[in-house]
């Protein structure tokens, strides 16, 4: 499988970039997720013309406007890194980028929860660092989570379904958007949609059914913007289990009494948390392949990232 190019913060690779000539090494990352993405390394600090090792830096000011400073001497490094971020953008641009891991309370690359502290050096307020935010404004779409927000299975599981999913999505548009790859792609996620959000999936639903009736450049704008903010929310246990019952219908006519009621009482088990998600998954996955199902054997629900990285065998 061709690897997914992510932007990373450099740290987080083992690259001795921080301002104490020191890195962030994640095993996790490197050994688990590099399997299947291609990293694109960042350093704003460095790379905006810093030295290792550095003065350490926070954020002064407002959460919506901060400015990044040196902690000991007082310079003021903001104006030299927005002009730096914004080549960088640029540059990001050409990469086709699926997602981005960055580095956790940064106040250059913190996408969220970083101190801002007041001019009088207390810390008042948690925002954005300053390349973090850039990035966020130029790509809304691209899913972005930091390494310390990674290292929880729900937010983690989340991040890596958007990052597949938007890769896909890429993919189909690289080819050349037609109205009936836009069906088909949309009827390949109908149940993905469904397990994060069902408000999500009635509006894509509605959709898709007028979008002969829209201009074409905005009907692929408008599409990708609903999907990639429904599957922004979390797969919650109700959401999952609404849509493994869902599935059972289709097996109605196949099923066994015994095997119905084995099904539902997994299900149920699942609902209850005593098993992880993987199970029911596993069972339906069965079902599917043994009856021959073509609606559900295209459905990313089913397989919405590789076995090996275990998502859902701790939600």
């Amino acid at each position: 499988m061709e690897k997914i190019k992510t932007g990373i913060s450099s740290c987080l690779l083992g690259n001795k970039v921080r301002y104490d000539g020191g890195h962030k090494w994640d095993r996790y990352i490197t050994e688990t997720l590099g399997q299947y993405l291609e990293w694109v390394p960042v350093c704003p600090e460095v790379e905006c013309g810093l030295p290792v090792p550095r003065e350490a830096m926070r954020l002064i000011g407002t959460p919506g406007s901060p400015r990044i400073i040196t902690i000991r001497t007082g310079i003021d490094h903001t104006e030299r890194m927005l002009k730096w971020s914004e080549k960088k953008l640029r540059e990001l641009e050409r990469e086709n980028l699926c997602g981005f891991i960055f580095k956790s309370n940064s106040p250059s690359s913190g996408i969220g929860g970083v101190k801002v502290y007041s001019p009088s050096g207390m810390p008042s307020q948690r925002g954005t660092g300053i390349f973090g935010n850039a990035f966020l404004q130029r790509f809304p779409l691209i899913p972005a989570i930091d390494d310390g927000r990674l290292h929880d299975p729900g937010l983690r599981g989340n991040f890596i379904e958007r990052v597949f999913a938007y890769k896909r999505w890429k993919e189909l548009t690289g080819m050349g958007l037609s109205i009936g790859r836009l069906v088909n792609f949309h009827t390949e996620h109908k149940l993905l949609i469904m397990s994060h959000s069902q408000k999500h999936y009635a509006a894509l639903g509605r959709f898709v059914a007028t979008s002969k009736n829209r201009e074409f450049h905005d009907l692929q704008s408008e599409y990708i913007n609903l999907f990639m903010e429904g599957l922004r929310l979390l797969a919650t246990i109700k959401k999952n289990t609404n849509v493994l019952v869902h599935m059972t219908g289709y097996f109605k006519k196949q099923l066994s009494p015994d095997e119905k009621q084995e099904l539902l009482e997994i299900i149920e088990h699942y609902h209850k948390e005593y098993i992880p998600l993987i199970v029911p998954v596993t069972l339906i996955r069965h079902y599917v392949r043994k009856f021959d199902v073509p609606y559900l054997k295209k459905q990313y629900y089913l397989n919405p990232h590789p076995a090996e990285l275990m998502l859902r065998n701790h939600v």
